[in-house]
């Protein structure tokens, strides 16, 4: 297929074009496949396991759980790895060979009989968790939308948070099938990985609209005001930026470390809610319920938040979004029942939504496009680095204290360090030499 001298080379072009709709929404479920199966490794489904497994094997339970804590630290030196694959071979190159192993790993925990093989292979799934498939999905929504990216990245947040939620669910039911053996419990969970996300993220995925002859958002260039200049679309708009003129800018720090604190509260809150809850006297099928209803406060915050992207600037979304955190986590201060743990659970689970959607698109809207996938694998330790000081100092404040009280204080003094932060940010201008000289290379 041609469109003016430009030859596209992709074998679905033809079918592309002929869809009903926008080829971009089904490029975005397909994504969202792989953030859904990613949570065949996330630190909910493991609690499952954490029993039967202790008991089983004769581990400890901290034992068992340190495999997700080592696999964060580590995908701090994965995440550029991840981006620089990701710019140079394609979403859905990283995508479906991070699918692959994610399911490999995660079906060979079967046949785990040491703490080395299984911190070894459920490192290796966590690490697909942690790194590839969240800038994967991400970057992919970002390059086939501009103008509606905020609405496209929410698709991504509701089909983490179903998964969030499912997955956990589906390791039990597995489990129960094969009276109660968690080994093919895992085994099933890696061909589910597999049947779930493979085939669609090979068969649907196509990088960049351009690939297949289309425009960002389906948009198409009309004339300006019946001159013949055609009307720049949001896409040609948007200033790009390669990760080595980025990483000159106070801008894609500020936007680290945002990403870094915003994540610290995320985690903080996350790992340890569950024991809060059961220090204040409630009980545990509560504490467990209220991780479930805030995992549905997650995929209800993704569509909020992702609509208000598309209809305020981005500094306020993600200042309000990160005030929403600091303002929420202390209700967890109130609660005395199960009506206030779920409350405060879903109000928090909102904010976990926004994110899912707006630091991705934040760093989009700053750099444009063409060098997302390295940029992303720059700035993503940050947030892996967030979420293991998290983790481990809430538990600190709670081992010196004997409560986790303290922690929700510190967690709103951080959001209000990110909201200043963020407030005081500027998005970055190219002087017009380098527009020039950026306009050349194209």
């Amino acid at each position: 297929m041609t469109s003016g001298s430009q030859t596209y080379s992709d074998p679905r072009t033809a079918f592309v074009n002929r869809t009903p709709f926008f080829y971009g929404w089904a490029v975005v479920v397909a994504a969202g496949s792989t953030v859904f199966v990613r949570n065949a490794a996330a630190t909910l489904t493991i609690a499952v396991f954490v029993f039967p497994m202790s008991e089983d094997l004769g581990w400890s339970r901290t034992l068992i759980v340190g495999a997700a804590a080592a696999a964060g630290v580590a995908s701090m030196f994965v995440s550029p790895l991840a981006g620089w694959v990701l710019q140079r071979y394609g979403a859905r190159a990283l995508m479906s060979s991070s699918v692959l192993l994610l399911g490999a790993v995660i079906l060979s925990l079967r046949w785990t009989t040491s703490p080395i093989t299984f911190y070894l292979l459920f490192g290796i799934g966590r690490l697909m968790f942690s790194a590839p498939l969240q800038i994967g999905a991400s970057t992919t929504a970002a390059q086939w939308f501009v103008r509606l990216r905020g609405r496209s990245s929410s698709m991504l947040g509701v089909t983490h948070s179903l998964g969030m939620g499912l997955f956990p669910l589906f390791a039990q039911l597995f489990m129960n099938a094969n009276r109660g053996d968690w080994r093919m419990a895992w085994f099933w969970m890696g061909i589910s990985v597999w049947v779930i996300a493979l085939p669609v993220t090979l068969l649907v995925v196509v990088n960049k609209p351009e690939d297949v002859g289309l425009a960002p958002d389906g948009d198409e260039q009309t004339p300006r005001n019946g001159q013949d200049l055609p009307t720049p679309t949001a896409a040609e708009q948007e200033e790009q930026w390669t990760l080595r003129e980025a990483m000159r800018t106070p801008a894609m720090w500020t936007l680290a470390v945002v990403g870094g604190l915003v994540f610290f509260i995320h985690t903080g809150v996350n790992i340890h809610q569950a024991a809060f809850l059961r220090d204040q006297g409630i009980s545990a099928t509560v504490a467990a319920s209220a991780l479930t209803v805030m995992a549905g406060g997650t995929a209800v915050g993704s569509i909020i938040w992702g609509n208000l992207l598309d209809r305020f600037p981005v500094k306020a979304v993600y200042s309000a979004t990160a005030a929403w955190l600091g303002g929420t986590a202390l209700l967890f201060l109130l609660v005395d029942s199960a009506g206030t743990a779920f409350a405060a659970a879903a109000l928090f689970g909102i904010g976990l939504g926004g994110l899912l959607v707006v630091p991705p698109v934040a760093i989009a809207h700053y750099f444009g496009r063409n060098s997302l996938g390295a940029i992303r694998g720059a700035t993503e330790p940050f947030v892996s680095g967030g979420q293991a000081i998290g983790a481990v100092g809430a538990g600190v404040i709670f081992d010196a204290t004997d409560s986790y009280s303290g922690t929700f204080p510190v967690f709103t003094a951080t959001a209000v360090l990110a909201v200043v932060l963020l407030l005081v940010i500027r998005r970055p201008k190219k002087k017009p030499a380098a527009r020039c000289a950026a306009a050349a290379r194209k």
